[in-house]
């Protein structure tokens, strides 16, 4: 696997995305999904990942739309997706592996 600064090729993209099937690419970003039953719980979520963020030092960008959240990783000094973005992406799954999320995009007519 590249260094933290070299952005993953492709295979070991693909590599990753099998290995974690819950997280897929969007816009060069490694993005996840989780739905919650209320804002409350979204937001009890965010205030976990901050947690772990802060632990690993590495911050994914948030996004929260009332009961949706979610997680985008890139490494913006290497202008991509690199170990240090597969390497906080397998801790959120292993942190929130019996989260009651779900992944996937929502669907936009929910």
């Amino acid at each position: 696997m590249p260094s933290d600064k070299q952005k993953l090729s492709q295979k070991d993209l693909e590599d990753l995305l099998n290995e974690l099937p819950e997280w897929a690419t969007e816009e060069g970003k490694l993005v996840r999904y989780w739905i919650f039953a209320g804002f409350h719980e979204a937001i009890a979520f965010v205030q976990r990942v901050a947690q772990l963020a802060e632990q690993a030092q590495h911050h994914p960008d948030i996004d929260i739309r009332y009961n949706r959240v979610k997680l985008a990783l890139l490494s913006h000094d290497a202008g991509g997706i690199t170990s240090r973005d597969a390497r906080m992406a397998r801790i959120l799954s292993m942190g929130f592996a019996t989260s009651p999320a779900s992944s996937g995009p929502p669907d936009p007519t929910a």
